[in-house]
C-alpha cells in the first residue's frame, strides 16, 4: 500500500510539472506574439523612405506628387465655369473689356522688357565718361561710352561733335533730333494704355445702362405681376460690367502713370548729361588753345 501511495504521488507531481511547463510555453508564445505586434507597429510608425524603394517605385511616387489631385482639378473646373458664366451674363461689353485687358498686359510686359534691356537710368558709364571729359581725356571718355545705353550714345555723339569742332547750333539740332527720337521710342505704346484706362470705365457704364434698360423692359412686360427678383437680378447683371470696367481701368491707369513718370525722368536725365557736355566745353577749348600755343612755340 505504501508503494502504491508513492507511485500516485510521483504521478501527481509529474502531472503538475507538465501543466506548469505547458503554462510557461503558452506564456512564452504570448510574449513573443506581443513583441512581434509591437515591432510591426513600430515599423509602421517609422518614416517611409523612398530611397529604399526600387527606381520604378521612386519615379511613380514623384509622378504622383506632381500630378494635381482630383479636388484641385474640380476647383479649377469650377472657377473656369464661374468665369464663363460671368462672361455670358456680362455680354459683349465684358468680352470687349477682356480683350482690352489682355492687350494691356501685353503692352506692359513689352515696355518692362524694353526698360530692362536698355537700362536707360543706369548712368555709371556716363558719369565716368563725363569725369574723363572734364579732364580733357577724350579717348578714355569715348571708350567708356562704347556699347552702352542710347543715352550714352547721344552723349558720345555730343562729345565727338565738340571735339571735332562742329558748329554748335547744327550739333544741338542733331542732338535734339536724336533725343526726340529716343524719347518717342520710350513713349511708344503708352498712348494706347492711356486710352484703355480712360475708356474701360465708360464701356462698363454703357454695359450697365444697357442692362438696366433690359431689366426695366422685363418689368414692363410683367405688368401687374412684377417679381422683385427679376429687377434685382437685372440690376446686378448690369452692375457687373461696371465692376469689370473698373477692374481693368484701375491697374492700367496706375501702371501707365508709373511708366510715363519713368519716361519723364529719363528725359530729364538725358537733358542734364548733354548739357554737362556743353557746359564743360570752355575748359576743353582753353586746354586745346594752350596746346596749340605750345605747339606753335615749339615749331
Amino acid at each position: 500500500m505504501a508503494q502504491i501511495a508513492r507511485e500516485n504521488t510521483l504521478k501527481t507531481s509529474n502531472t503538475s510539472e507538465l501543466a506548469t511547463s505547458s503554462n510557461m510555453s503558452q506564456t512564452t508564445v504570448a510574449a513573443q506574439t506581443v513583441t512581434s505586434d509591437i515591432e510591426v507597429k513600430a515599423v509602421a510608425e517609422l518614416p517611409f523612405e523612398t530611397s529604399l524603394l526600387p527606381p520604378s517605385a521612386q519615379v511613380a511616387n514623384s509622378t504622383d506628387s506632381v500630378v494635381p489631385s482630383v479636388s484641385e482639378i474640380d476647383t479649377l473646373a469650377a472657377s473656369l465655369e464661374t468665369v464663363t458664366k460671368l462672361l455670358d451674363i456680362g455680354g459683349p461689353v465684358v468680352w470687349i473689356l477682356l480683350v482690352l485687358s489682355v492687350f494691356s498686359v501685353t503692352v506692359i510686359i513689352v515696355k518692362l522688357w524694353q526698360f530692362a534691356l536698355q537700362r536707360p537710368e543706369s548712368l555709371r558709364d556716363v558719369n565716368k565718361a563725363l569725369d574723363h571729359w572734364r579732364n580733357n581725356e577724350f579717348d578714355q571718355a569715348s571708350r567708356r561710352l562704347r556699347k552702352s545705353s542710347p543715352i550714352a550714345q547721344i552723349v558720345a555723339h555730343a562729345m565727338q561733335g565738340i571735339h571735332q569742332g562742329e558748329d554748335k547750333e547744327v550739333l544741338k539740332e542733331e542732338l535734339s533730333r536724336l533725343a526726340n527720337n529716343y524719347i518717342s521710342q520710350l513713349r511708344g505704346l503708352l498712348r494706347p494704355l492711356e486710352v484703355i484706362a480712360n475708356l474701360s470705365p465708360l464701356l462698363g457704364l454703357m454695359g450697365t445702362v444697357l442692362g438696366m434698360i433690359v431689366a426695366f423692359k422685363q418689368m414692363e412686360a410683367a405688368g401687374a405681376q412684377v417679381d422683385p427678383s427679376v429687377l434685382s437680378g437685372g440690376i446686378w447683371q448690369a452692375l457687373l460690367t461696371t465692376a469689370v470696367g473698373l477692374a481693368v481701368a484701375i491697374p492700367v491707369s496706375a501702371l501707365h502713370s508709373w511708366l510715363d513718370r519713368k519716361v519723364e525722368r529719363i528725359t530729364q536725365t538725358l537733358n542734364d548729361v548733354v548739357t554737362q557736355v556743353f557746359t564743360h566745353q570752355p575748359k576743353l577749348e582753353a586746354v586745346m588753345a594752350l596746346n596749340k600755343q605750345s605747339a606753335s612755340r615749339a615749331a
